[in-house]
């Protein structure tokens, strides 16, 4: 059963039951080769001729390809246009919050890969699909199963992870040979083990929950920020170890952007905005968060066997671009090149069919309110998948896809 916090037929039911013997066949072929192909990857001429692994991907509006799109009862939907104009071949909206790809999709480019990780909720991700990886993430999720609740529908870390434990017994139950799903058997634990986990959450826990104008009604706040965070680390601990538990050992996760310098904040803070500057006492929020979780990974790599656990600087990648964005070739870092009406209010709704659109979507860092444009996606991506450990520890994500 898949997880929305309430959600429809699982895409892995009893309805696809006649497809199961051609599903084990193509799993047992699949991960024959994964094995023939290991120990092939020490240099960089194997690393290109290396068979593609899985990637599977958790977190936010930042990487959802789609998933809200199926999800009931949320006004946290981006299935019109413009959102997606730019996305490659795109002749409909993807329900991507930007105006092209999200920066897992450019990664998976990079990769190698033919195709996007598609959503885990679209009724084509089934069968062999799965083997190639899954994308869980839902626009307005957080770390906390509270976070986002004004959206309505939306699905939770939590939920993400009950969702890929679906696919996890999916793969095992269809694939191994003698196998349980409590002891999986050779095939399903290869291709689980050596698949890439992306991990970009708690953005919303501060914007959509502890510093939101909308008060949830299923949870207080704690009294302090520093509690509030201590306690986001601490369920982020339960939902890293659960992944690890469910075979995943090569896990990027993303630390926390500079979210007082979306559009979002900046008009949503006025009185704290001086100059140019972003809104600091939301940043210097995030900035706590990233301390604890560098710390968190760190005790993980030590704790748990096998794990290799990277820390991808987000924050400081961006940060750096924001404050240099002419240097990158960008002509705008403070406001939305996707526009509903003039004024402050445009920097505080999403894109609708009638926003009006900057003139060159590749010169402006935002495309709406608090999503990146396509452009500052590349230049993330290419950062976290090639950049030393000043930008990401204690591997990129290249090595990590390869390790």
């Amino acid at each position: 059963m898949n997880t929305i916090n309430s959600s429809p037929n699982s895409p892995y039911s009893d309805s696809y039951q006649p497809h199961l013997l051609l599903m084990k066949i193509v799993l047992i072929i699949f991960i024959a080769f994964e094995l023939s192909c290991s120990g092939t990857t020490s240099s960089a001429n194997s690393q290109e001729s290396d068979h593609t692994r899985a990637i599977f991907v958790f977190g936010d509006s930042l990487v959802d390809v789609g998933n809200n799109n199926y999800v009931p009862l949320t006004i946290g939907k981006c299935d019109y246009f413009p959102y997606g104009i730019d996305f490659p071949g795109s002749i409909s909206p993807t329900g991507r919050f930007t105006n092209g790809r999200t920066v897992v999709d450019i990664i998976g480019e990079e990769l190698g890969l033919e195709y996007y990780i598609p959503p885990y909720l679209a009724p084509t991700t089934v069968g062999d699909v799965v083997l190639r990886g899954v994308n869980y993430a839902s626009g307005g999720a957080g770390i906390l199963n509270d976070t986002g609740a004004f959206l309505g529908g939306r699905i939770s870390m939590d939920a993400q992870l009950d969702n890929f434990a679906d696919t996890r017994n999916y793969i095992i139950s269809n694939a191994d040979v003698g196998g349980s799903l409590t002891s999986p058997n050779t095939f399903s634990k290869t291709l689980l083990q050596r698949a890439l986990y992306i991990v970009v959450m708690g953005s919303n826990d501060f914007i959509g929950n502890y510093f939101s104008p909308v008060p949830s009604v299923s949870a207080p706040k704690p009294a302090s920020l520093e509690m509030f965070v201590e306690s986001l680390i601490s369920r982020f601990r339960e939902q890293l170890t659960r992944l690890y538990d469910m075979d995943a050992r090569k896990i990027a996760v993303a630390n926390v952007g500079p979210v007082g310098c979306t559009p979002l904040e900046r008009t949503l803070n006025p009185l704290y905005a001086t100059g140019d500057s972003c809104i600091s006492f939301v940043n210097n929020a995030a900035i706590l968060f990233n301390k604890k979780l560098k710390s968190l990974l760190m005790e993980l790599n030590s704790n748990l066997v096998e794990s290799k656990f990277v820390y991808a600087d987000v924050y400081s990648i961006l940060s750096h671009l924001i404050d240099n964005y002419q240097s990158y070739g960008f002509e705008n870092y403070d406001s939305p090149c996707c526009k509903i009406l003039a004024g402050a209010i445009q920097d505080l709704l999403p894109c609708s069919p009638t926003s009006i659109l900057c003139g060159d979507r590749s010169k402006y860092v935002f495309w709406d309110m608090a999503h990146p444009t396509d452009a500052t996606n590349v230049i993330l991506a290419k950062r976290l998948l090639n950049d030393d450990s000043k930008d990401i520890s204690p591997m990129n994500i290249r090595q990590l896809y390869y390790a």
